[in-house]
């Protein structure tokens, strides 16, 4: 197999400072943050508005690589399972996907409603939630 390169396009700012403070679903608590693309993404920007539904790609640079099968919420009871039937960070290509809410887009920062990715965590695409009104984009 051949390798490829993904190159972040800005980073998340977020009061999560720890992979143990954020929640393991945006709708336990994560709190809103802000996207701070580089200054040249600035005209992929363009038609991002406040109230689009985004789906965040992340790089969980903080994610053990070699897992490959975790307990989910290390709850016993549920036992163990391969990494890809959960939603786990740790695992061979930690990419995150956050679905949100754009709240505020001034230049190359966009702030979003709850988001559980953790300080400085490189963003590597932005993509509209695709709905029958968006389906042309």
């Amino acid at each position: 197999m051949s390798t490829f390169e993904i190159r972040p396009i800005g980073r998340v700012e977020s009061s999560l400072i720890e992979r143990k403070d954020a929640p393991r679903q945006p709708d336990e608590g994560a709190p809103g943050a802000t996207l701070v693309f580089l200054p040249e993404m600035l005209p992929a920007l363009e038609g991002v508005r406040s109230g689009d539904r985004v789906i965040v790609v992340t790089w969980l640079h903080r994610a053990a690589r070699d897992t490959l099968r975790v307990t989910p919420r290390r709850d016993p009871r549920r036992g163990e399972m391969g990494v890809f039937a959960t939603r786990s960070p740790d695992r061979p290509n930690p990419v995150g996907l956050h679905e949100t809410v754009v709240t505020d887009v001034d230049g190359v920062r966009v702030r979003v409603q709850g988001l559980e990715a953790i300080d400085g965590t490189p963003i590597v695409d932005l993509k509209p939630v695709l709905s029958p009104d968006l389906a042309c984009r």
